[in-house]
Formats: structure tokens, C-alpha cells, sequence
């Protein structure tokens, strides 16, 4: 079947400042109308964007886009980002990607359907037969990362690796392929100038986020003062071709360039980036035969709530501090193509993708001001509510001033309810009541020393916490799980944490992907790197949850790839499978039993 490729989104550049004195109900921040218009010739694209770019170049180029210089002396230098419990009839409950929310798929470097595992590692995709433990196929993948989707009997492989023309880094595309998983081989292949966002899938659809820059070399010399650098940044613009601002794909071989006239347009660009949605069915034996549709646009978190898209661009990636503000660009997923319907605009930046969550038709958005990175005494944040109304995303309610001179770490959106973490010195968790989302509220806070980086419901009225313990300075110990009660959203209490230790840290602090919680049993997996008198030790670290407190179940760990290697082996994800626990590592994948962590086989690479 045909693919459709469809992106409607905006970006405005301009900068502004943090708030000074950050209020506890901050103004609301209007969503602009967004009317996107479509280019009727390639002329007056070219001159827009040409317009745009040379309007918003610095010295160095696209701020922190994925651009090359060629300096005086020749070198060339980079500018420088729940259980999905399936029962199967015909096979054992199995665990699927933690995702963020039910039925949404996320791209992962291992799925399972219960009957086989698929994993990419060292630039292939294995797959492995669970009940006879062995593998099944490999197919080599050179340009393959570590993300991939599964439907049925195919899976849609991603990889993004720096294009490199004559032995020079040109710039980045995005590769990706159909495998048949019975046959162990590519179905087809797509490439497109551009570096993978993110992905969402539903169903066997997925939706598929590509960011593309201009194929521009700047000449510049090193020694030149500002000024002059941007002037003669602005000579190369003009002479740029049209080819240099439209993204190229290749088809199953056959060749194409996104036309003028599928590209639309915000009112304001910076010309530096360009989006694209593309829609691929994993039942299809094919990829895409249709044409790109594409905005001069930016989106840097992906957030897929069943029913609609939502790219997120807050520009914190571009090296020029943030613009204060996040904008928002939402999208009707129910049918073939991807359809605009409107764009808003929050202050602050966001976490990640959990920063976000839908309900009833209103946008719940959690931000904090001020840079990332900075350790600023005024940074505060907020939770804001908004809804769709005649193309805008409008702000209909916000609460402010939480966790003031803290950031976020970590966010949950739980029915009608936020849970925020903000951490400096010490973890405030925020309990914050959107049952009217015209009037949120704080209905209670708990302070404790460390923080949780992830959050996870687990039962009505239980969150589990994986973040890191810390002194009264705020000086991180090592990773602890945390258990808290939030029955009482007035009087949220921690019942029990564990602490690691040992400066260790866990994959799952920053990437939920890494989390396992099996209902069934109880049985929280996480992986845990630690050191202790400069010995390193990983595996996967195994708690039981009970209704008032955690208890260590296991300790799981590879062997050791090579055998004299400094590092130990660190497992990345885990799977349950039937009565088995599945762990994955760069090494191989090993079962064991999901009652006690015993070892029943392991499967090197």
C-alpha cells in the first residue's frame, strides 16, 4: 500500500529571558493562531527561506545544528542531544516495552511478541526463539542503532548515521528497514536526509519523526570577528540551491526529493530545520512509494497519546540558551494520514516526553524556566492545562511556583492527577489536582533528601520512585527505589526506599524503557551499574513490592564480554516471558526463572 508522509508544524525562534521573580500563578502565555501555507513554486520558497536563514545564522552556523565548517586550515569540525501485559491465547503472558501510555509502542532496542525476541546490538537484529532458547536468525543491519518496532511477522528497523562523502562528514539520514522475521530478511528499505526524533506506534502504523538541516558547508576563517563571520555566512545563503534546504529519500532504489510544493510554512522560521511525519505499515510488504510532505519547522520530544501526536520544541539542543518558552504542535493520528489540527505555546522547557499527558480532550504540561543546565536560583515550574479551540492549543488553566531555584526531574500524570518531582538539595514530590483543569491546584507535597528521575504507578494508590539518595547538600549517593503512598493527596508519604549504593546510577533514571514491573508478581527489574573501590560491578537488580515495603529478590549479571575487560557487562532491559525473566545486554541475553533470578541459559552474541 501506498505510505502517506504528512508534517504540519511551526517553530518560532525568538529569544527570551527567564522570568525574574517566578510567580506562584504565572501569566498565561497566548497560543498563537498557526495558519501554515503551502509553497506554489520553488522560487519563492527559495527566497524565503534563504530570508529566514540569513536572519537567524550566527557565526558558527544554525546555532546547534547538525552543520559542518571549513576552516582556513582545512579540518573539518562538527557544531555541537507498565507493564504492557500482552495475554496471548496461543502463547504466555509476556511483558511488552515500557511505554508511556497503553496501547502507544515506542521504538526500543529489544521487543518480544511471547513467542520470539528481537533485539539489535553491534549493527544487527537477532532473533531469538524464547521457548527452545536458541537463536533463529540474523540479519545484518551495518547502519542499524538500537530502536525498533514489531507487528505480527515484520519488524521496522531505525538507524541514523552521519552521511560521509570523500571520507567528510556531510550530514545526517535516517535509514530504515522492513525485515520479515520468518525469513530473517529486508523486505525494503527507505532513507531520508535527516536524523530519527522519535517514533509512535499503533496498531501495525507507526508514525515516524524525522528532523532534516540544510546540506550547507560554511567556508569561514576562524580568525575573523563576528560580524564578518555572519556576513560571509550570509554570501554562501544566498548562493544555496534549492536542493540544500529539501530532504532527499530513496526508496527501494528509487530516488526522489520532497517538492515545493508539499512544503509548507509557518509565518516565522528560522529556515535551519525542516519536519517530517512519515507513515509506514509494518502489515505492508513495502515501505513507501508516495511523496514527502514537510514545514520548515523544529521538534525536539515526541509524545503519542493514542488518538493524537504532539511534537514539542523548546530548542534547548541549539546552544543558544532556551527561549523560555516551549511550542506545541498536535496532530489527529485516527486516520491513514496524520492530520494537523493546532499549535500552542507554554513557558519553560520540558523533562521529556512525560512532561506531557492528555485527558479529555486537555493537554496537561508540566515545564520548568530557566536553562537546563544552569544552576539558577530562580528557576521554577509549572503545570499547565491547555485545549484545542479553532486551531490554537489555549492555556485554560496553569499552577506556578513549584520547587522554586529546582528543576524537574521527573513527572507522572496519573488520571487527574500530576506528580511532580523537583529537586536542588533536597526531593519535593508536588501532588497537583487537575479535576478542573481551569483551576489546578497543589493539594500536598512531601520533602525528602535525593530524587526520583522516573515515576511509576503501581496499583491505585502506590508510585514506585527510581532515582538517586543524597546527602543534605544534594550531593547524589547511588540509586535508590522509592515507594510512596499518594492515597491522601494532601499527605503523600514515602513507606520504604532502597538504596544501591556505591555511586551507582540506573538506566532507568533516564530512560523508562530500561524499567520492568510485573504485576503479576510484583517483581520491580531495574539495571544498576555500581562501583565500590574502583571495582565496577552491573546486572539487574530485583525487588519484591509489597503493600508497605521493598525487599531485594535477586541479582542478576552476564559474564563478562571480553573476560578480561575493566567494565563489567551492564544489561540494558528486561522481559518476562511465561514463567521466565529475560535479561538483555551487549553481550548476549540470558533466562532465568522469574521466581528467583536462577539462571536456566545464556545466549552470546
Amino acid at each position: 500500500m501506498k505510505t502517506k508522509l504528512v508534517a504540519t508544524v511551526a517553530a518560532l525562534l525568538a529569544l527570551t529571558a527567564c522570568t525574574e521573580d517566578p510567580a506562584p500563578a504565572p501569566t498565561q502565555v497566548a497560543a498563537p493562531a498557526l495558519q501554515l501555507v503551502s509553497y506554489d513554486s520553488c522560487d519563492k520558497l527559495l527566497a524565503d527561506v534563504r530570508t529566514a536563514a540569513k536572519a537567524s545564522v550566527q557565526p558558527w552556523g544554525f546555532g546547534n545544528e547538525m552543520l559542518w565548517r571549513d576552516f582556513a586550515s582545512g579540518g573539518m569540525e562538527r557544531a555541537t542531544g507498565g507493564k504492557n501485559t500482552v495475554p496471548d491465547a496461543a502463547g504466555p503472558a509476556y511483558s511488552g516495552t515500557n511505554t508511556h501510555e497503553v496501547g502507544v509502542d515506542e521504538p526500543d532496542l529489544v521487543k518480544t511478541d511471547g513467542k520470539r525476541i528481537v533485539t539489535l546490538s553491534r549493527s544487527a537484529l537477532r532473533i531469538v526463539d524464547a521457548a527452545q532458547h536458541k537463536l533463529a536468525g540474523v540479519v545484518e543491519l551495518p547502519e542499524a542503532g538500537d530502536q525498533l518496532l514489531l507487528s505480527g511477522d515484520h519488524a521496522l528497523v531505525f538507524g541514523s548515521p552521519n552521511f560521509v562523502y570523500r571520507g567528510i562528514p556531510q550530514h545526517q539520514r535516517t535509514t530504515i528497514w522492513l525485515v520479515d522475521l520468518p525469513t530473517a530478511k529486508v523486505l525494503s528499505t527507505y532513507t531520508i536526509d535527516g536524523s530519527l526524533t522519535d517514533a509512535r506506534q499503533i496498531g501495525s502504523v507507526a508514525r515516524v519523526v524525522v528532523r532534516s538541516t540544510p546540506k550547507i558547508v560554511f567556508k569561514q576563517d576562524a580568525r575573523g570577528d563576528q560580524k564578518t563571520l555572519i556576513a560571509n555566512n550570509r554570501k554562501v545563503i544566498d548562493k544555496s540551491p534549492i536542493d540544500a534546504w529539501l530532504p532527499a529519500y530513496t526508496s527501494d532504489g528509487t530516488s526522489g526529493t520532497v517538492d515545493c510544493g508539499d512544503v509548507r510554512h509557518p509565518a516565522t522560521f528560522s529556515g535551519a530545520s525542516l519536519v517530517t511525519v512519515l507513515s509506514f505499515d509494518l502489515a505492508a510488504a513495502q515501505l513507501a512509494d508516495g511523496v514527502p510532505s514537510a514545514v520548515f519547522a523544529d521538534a525536539d520530544t515526541v509524545y503519542g497519546s493514542g488518538a493524537h501526536l504532539y511534537l514539542a520544541n523548546d530548542e534547548r539542543w541549539r546552544g543558544l540558551g532556551t527561549t523560555g518558552k516551549t511550542e506545541l504542535y498536535m496532530f489527529d493520528i485516527t486516520g491513514r494520514q496524520p492530520r494537523y489540527v493546532a499549535a500552542g505555546t507554554v513557558g519553560g522547557w520540558l523533562l521529556s516526553q512525560y512532561s506531557m499527558s492528555e485527558s479529555d480532550g486537555v493537554l496537561r504540561v508540566a515545564t520548568t524556566t530557566g536553562h537546563p543546565w544552569a544552576q539558577n536560583t530562580k528557576s521554577t515550574s509549572t503545570v499547565y492545562a491547555l485545549r484545542s479551540d479553532g486551531g490554537s492549543l489555549r492555556v485554560v488553566g496553569s499552577i506556578g511556583g513549584l520547587g522554586k531555584g529546582e528543576q524537574i526531574y521527573a513527572v507522572r500524570f496519573v488520571g487527574p492527577t500530576a506528580y511532580v518531582v523537583t529537586f536542588r538539595r533536597t526531593d519535593p514530590l508536588y501532588v497537583v489536582d487537575l479535576r478542573d483543569p481551569a483551576k489546578p491546584v497543589v493539594a500536598g507535597q512531601l520533602k525528602i533528601p535525593g530524587y526520583s528521575a522516573y515515576l511509576h504507578p503501581v496499583g491505585g494508590d502506590r508510585l514506585l520512585g527510581v532515582g538517586q539518595a543524597a546527602d543534605d547538600n544534594g550531593r547524589v549517593q547511588g540509586t535508590q527505589i522509592s515507594l510512596f503512598d499518594v492515597a491522601d493527596p494532601a499527605n503523600p508519604k514515602r513507606l520504604a526506599n532502597h538504596e544501591v549504593g556505591d555511586h551507582g546510577y540506573s538506566e532507568a533514571e533516564f530512560d523508562p524503557h530500561a524499567f520492568l514491573y510485573w504485576p503479576d508478581t510484583k517483581l520491580l527489574v531495574v539495571p544498576v551499574q555500581k562501583w565500590n573501590d574502583d571495582k565496577g560491578d552491573a546486572g539487574a537488580l530485583l525487588i519484591k513490592v509489597g503493600d508497605g515495603g521493598l525487599t531485594e529478590a535477586g541479582w542478576i549479571s552476564h559474564p563478562q564480554q571480553p573476560k578480561n575487560s575493566y567494565y563489567p557487562t551492564a544489561i540494558r532491559r528486561s522481559l518476562v516471558i511465561g514463567d521466565e525473566l529475560w535479561t538483555v545486554s551487549d553481550s548476549g541475553l540470558m533466562a532465568s526463572t522469574l521466581a528467583n533470578g536462577k539462571r536456566v541459559s545464556w545466549l552470546p552474541y
